[in-house]
């Protein structure tokens, strides 16, 4: 007889088992295969960035509801990433718990992350340049170009040391976002699970390489096509900025993924039974 109180839904060792095993087949896919997969995980994160900028842009509405909502609109990106099967940089993290197992090799791991950063990159300022020259950014009496431009300057010139340890966090909602997904077993099981972590992420403005290749470079070619754009006494937007910005992105997603998430879990639930099977995995 079925209990009469119980859930479908896989358990957290079950889940350490599939992030195990899915990070094999990630890191030995083929180069196409992967950066393929990444150019559309730029473009559907992208996406929802572009989302998030509209709905901020709207000053009608309450600082608190604008952040709630621009936050929830920005999960949609990576909401359909998931669904898609793209690949994204920091969900790769958890290939950290593939290699702790020793399943793949440092290279394999490092491969698939330096694929999905170009990837990504490209993918996300492929839709920043669709962005600029759809018009879109003249609408709301170009408030929405505003905000998106306001929106890199803040960015490029946040403190090594912010952006660093608003990466750690920003990872720590993403990947614990892909990590509660793969206990669903259905499409709304696995939008139930993420909705929260990932709206958190736009409405705390919480730092996301993939989103930042999206947002810097959109604001960088507006001021190229348009030096007006800067503000009056501000610094132009650099590409040193830019990269400077990146570097502690990078890092801080790596350390809320791979150590503080993957790593902790792999010692919690795989650490020792790294040959063992996990029974009732489809």
């Amino acid at each position: 007889m079925p209990a009469i109180y119980g859930s479908d839904a896989y358990s957290p060792k079950q889940i350490a088992y599939k992030v195990e095993q899915v990070g094999v087949t990630k890191a030995k896919a083929p180069f196409l295969q992967t950066f393929m997969l990444g150019v559309l995980a730029g473009g559907f994160i992208a996406q929802g960035a572009l989302f998030y900028t509209v709905v901020v842009s709207d000053v009608t509405l309450a600082p608190a509801f604008s952040r709630l909502l621009g936050g929830l609109v920005f999960a949609t990106g990576y909401i359909v990433a998931i669904l898609a099967g793209a690949e994204v940089f920091t969900s790769n993290n958890l290939l950290a718990m593939t290699y702790a197992a020793g399943k793949i090799s440092i290279y394999q791991m490092l491969r698939n992350w330096g694929i999905l950063l170009v990837a990504n990159g490209v993918g996300a300022i492929g839709l920043a340049v669709l962005f600029i020259f759809s018009g879109l950014k003249s609408r709301g009496a170009g408030a929405i170009g505003e905000t998106a431009y306001a929106l890199a300057h803040t960015k490029a010139y946040l403190p090594f040391y912010e952006a660093f340890f608003l990466a750690i966090i920003g990872n720590l909602f993403v990947c614990i976002a892909v990590w509660v997904s793969l206990a669903g077993r259905s499409v709304a099981d696995k939008v139930v699970a993420v909705l929260l972590p990932l709206t958190a992420l736009g409405a705390i403005e919480l730092e996301h390489i993939t989103a930042s290749l999206y947002f810097l470079p959109r604001g960088y070619i507006m001021q190229l096509l348009d030096p007006g754009i800067v503000p009056d006494g501000a610094n132009p937007i650099t590409l040193t900025a830019i990269l400077l910005n990146f570097i502690p992105i990078i890092l801080g997603n790596i350390v809320g993924g791979s150590l503080m998430v993957s790593t902790i879990f792999y010692v919690i639930y795989r650490r020792g039974h790294e040959n063992e099977s996990v029974e009732g995995i489809d």
